[in-house]
């Protein structure tokens, strides 16, 4: 008997976005109390973990399906920069707090004369090179929606290119987001910048993810077959599945995904938003830089196990990226099946949200907020109360960057596997890599050369 119907697949998404939603709301009123539930390193630890979102839920199964080991420099680069390169993330979060700066183009433009200029770019390069990630997110949850709404059956999504856009799930789905992420990170304004709140709702999803994609990496290795031994030595038995489980032809592109992947942990938006805006205390550093690794080992410790369950379950020619929902579905495990949903929608969600709410401080504070004020003829500087505006245009900018991820899902995002698309935002925060390391640690450098850096990569990226 089916089970899941839509109804209570509907029912038990809206629970848990709203369970999110309750977490978010209590953190934020004991903050107010003064009592802040985020003061133990482990949450900041946690949190740190909106890193993993559907790329890693999904993606890394179907990058290891098609790469064996391939799918590893993506975060052995996090691990390497918390383990060996700690020092620079803690010098990046005093010189926030000390200059009350809340977003990474805050950050890059007062580091070379509070320029609004560079801060602009910043943001401009930042909104368009996340967009893909965004989309990524979209494409993760609506295919997962409509393989799970097939059940018992697995039918994997068409292409939806064809469908008219009102008739598209994946718009209704980008707009249910950018509900959330407002109702989230715009309730009210913080000269901060921190919702503390929400990083304790990103710390409690990021073991829903992790307990849900360890349960059936669990259910496929143990259920499934007999531990770890069995199913390598079935696919070494399969000449096409031997060759991924060995490094030779995956090690030449690793120098470079591992050194995007370290670009990626501290200077994609949410990833500066989470590890430096909203830490509170510079000491969680300590616990964050062996927790957040062993996080990471834990979450992808069965991801090479599905990929392989999945290719001697399903052959070749069935998506890989799929294979963490479906696998469970082939076997009528139903409660699993559902579980594995709320551990996508989870990962999709946290970083939709926390990606969302830091563009959209940017959009505010260095595009628009600056030109609404040196325009004046529109008489914004006059006005004498100015603090719901920011709130209206931080909404504004959250819909508008769901939206494009939305274009963008329609129009590229389908051609795309995850880990590809990914890969696209991750060149381009690389951008800000050079400008932020000399910003930290060389005194030479100008707001000029900054421009020039930033524009010229931004290009090539392009």
């Amino acid at each position: 008997m089916n089970m899941l119907q839509g109804w209570l697949i509907a029912l038990i998404s809206f629970a848990y976005l709203g369970a999110l939603f309750g977490i978010a709301y209590y953190g934020d009123r004991r903050a107010d109390a003064g009592r802040s539930i985020i003061s133990r390193s482990s949450v900041y630890a946690l949190s740190l973990a909106v890193y993993c979102t559907s790329w890693t839920y999904y993606g890394s199964v179907g990058r290891a399906a098609t790469s064996g080991l391939g799918f590893l420099p993506i975060y052995l680069g996090p691990t390497l920069m918390l383990t060996l390169c700690w020092f620079v993330m803690r010098k990046m979060i005093r010189i926030a707090k000390a200059n009350r700066l809340t977003s990474i183009a805050d950050f890059i433009a007062a580091r070379y004369g509070k320029s609004q200029l560079l801060g602009g770019l910043v943001t401009i390069i930042a909104v368009i090179g996340v967009i893909p990630y965004i989309a990524l997110q979209l494409k993760a949850l609506s295919s997962s929606l409509s393989i799970l709404l097939s059940y018992p059956e697995i039918i994997l999504p068409a292409r939806t290119t064809a469908t008219h856009w009102l008739k598209d799930s994946t718009l209704y789905v980008a707009l249910t987001m950018a509900a959330f992420s407002i109702l989230f990170g715009t309730r009210h304004l913080d000269t901060t910048g921190r919702h503390e709140g929400m990083v304790a709702a990103i710390a409690f999803e990021s073991l829903i993810k992790l307990l849900a994609l360890t349960a059936v990496g669990l259910y496929v290795t143990y259920g499934l077959y007999d531990g770890f031994t069995d199913i390598f030595a079935r696919a070494a038995a399969v000449p096409k599945l031997a060759s991924l489980l060995t490094l030779d032809g995956h090690y030449s592109n690793w120098a470079s995904l591992i050194f995007l992947s370290m670009s990626a942990i501290m200077l994609l938006p949410r990833q500066f938003q989470i590890g430096i805006v909203e830490n509170v205390d510079e000491k969680h550093l300590r616990r964050a830089v062996w927790m957040f690794p062993l996080y990471l080992l834990l979450i992808n410790l069965f991801v090479l196990p599905i990929a392989l369950s999945g290719l001697l379950q399903f052959g070749e020619g069935h998506n890989a990226d799929a294979f963490v929902l479906t696998l469970p579905m082939l076997h009528h495990q139903q409660a699993l099946t559902l579980f594995v949903f709320i551990g996508g929608l989870s990962a999709a969600t946290g970083m939709v949200i926390v990606e969302t709410i830091a563009l959209s401080t940017m959009v505010c504070n260095d595009l628009v907020m600056p030109l609404l004020l040196r325009w004046k003829w529109l008489g914004q500087a006059r006005r004498v109360d100015l603090s719901g505006l920011p709130l209206t245009i931080r909404r504004w900018a959250i819909v508008l960057i769901l939206l494009l991820g939305y274009v963008y899902f329609r129009f590229a995002g389908e051609t795309s596997a995850l880990v590809g698309i990914g890969l696209i935002s991750f060149a381009a925060v690389a951008q800000f890599a050079p400008v932020m390391l000399a910003a930290l640690y060389w005194k030479g450098g100008t707001r000029a050369g900054a421009l020039a850096g930033l524009s010229a990569g931004f290009l090539v990226w392009c």
